[in-house]
């Protein structure tokens, strides 16, 4: 079971930039992915999504990739070539008309103006994308490691709700067994007293002897009820089989109410809403 809320954060540097990827979620229905990218990877966010929804089913996600360059990196020296080759014949024509003596050597080539440029490429987007998949995946483990430890709360509230629903199911299964001895015990004494009260031997209407019979709805709360536990052990997204599950739960719990008012059934029926209740909460927070 895990939590929909969470953090997940890591890094990856290279050579010339390094990415920080950011996870941030808390709950929501449905899955609500919220990326915020640099411009340079925007050609990216259909493949981020992507990676994002294999690892997350539901919450609302607010995702945070930033870039920063490596400074220096992307920095290159040229040689002005054809400008060099002018400085060369200018001076040896020099030489020649006016005898300069003296060597052309790299000292003198170092000090000519604008024979030597330096030149900054910047990397794309593309180039950095086996950055930006390696810190977004690091970041998503951290993040399900951050809401599998608060799922691991959230599972082991729901699980004594749970043993305290387990108990209201079996505590109703034991008034269901009493109204069916009553119901039965009523349905004798007619059927005994008939025959004098009705001498044409004609059945009276004996629906009003089973009044109160929950045995059915008893049957299906405790299904319901152990099926809950079940999805509360599971790893896999469970939050919205929950939710849902408790819809059923309630409903049976009220038709019982309905059906059967006996104050020690009402009681009972009251303790289980309660614990479908704070269940409910919970519930809300789960993937």
């Amino acid at each position: 079971m895990k939590s929909m809320t969470g953090y997940g954060e890591a890094a990856a540097q290279g050579r010339w930039a390094g990415v920080v990827a950011q996870l941030r979620t808390v709950n929501h229905r449905s899955l609500d992915l919220q990326p915020r990218l640099p411009r340079e990877y925007l050609a990216l966010e259909e493949e981020i999504r992507k990676c994002v929804r294999e690892r997350i089913s539901r919450g609302r996600v607010e995702l945070f990739i930033t870039r920063s360059l490596v400074r220096g990196h992307n920095r290159t020296i040229e040689l002005d070539e054809a400008l060099l080759r002018q400085y060369l014949q200018s001076f040896r024509r020099a030489q020649r008309k006016f005898g300069l003596k003296g060597q052309i050597d790299i000292a003198l080539c170092a000090s000519l103006p604008e024979l030597f440029r330096v030149k900054e490429s910047e990397p794309t987007g593309d180039d950095e994308a086996p950055l930006v998949f390696k810190a977004l995946s690091g970041a998503l483990a951290n993040l399900e490691r951050s809401r599998r430890r608060e799922g691991r709360q959230l599972q082991l509230d729901i699980l004594g709700q749970v043993r305290q629903l387990r108990g209201v199911s079996a505590a109703l299964t034991k008034e269901a067994g009493e109204i069916e001895t009553r119901n039965k015990q009523a349905l004798a004494q007619r059927a005994t007293a008939q025959p004098a009260a009705n001498p044409n031997g004609a059945p009276e209407n004996d629906s009003c002897s089973f009044k109160g019979d929950i045995h059915e709805e008893v049957v299906r709360l405790k299904t319901h009820v152990e099926e809950l536990g079940r999805l509360a052990r599971s790893r896999e997204p469970v939050g919205k089989r929950v939710e849902f599950l408790l819809q059923e739960i309630l409903r049976e719990l009220n038709t019982v109410g309905s059906k059967a008012p006996q104050m020690a059934v009402v009681q009972w029926v009251v303790a289980g809403k309660e614990r479908v209740e704070q269940i409910r909460e919970q519930a809300h927070n789960i993937e």
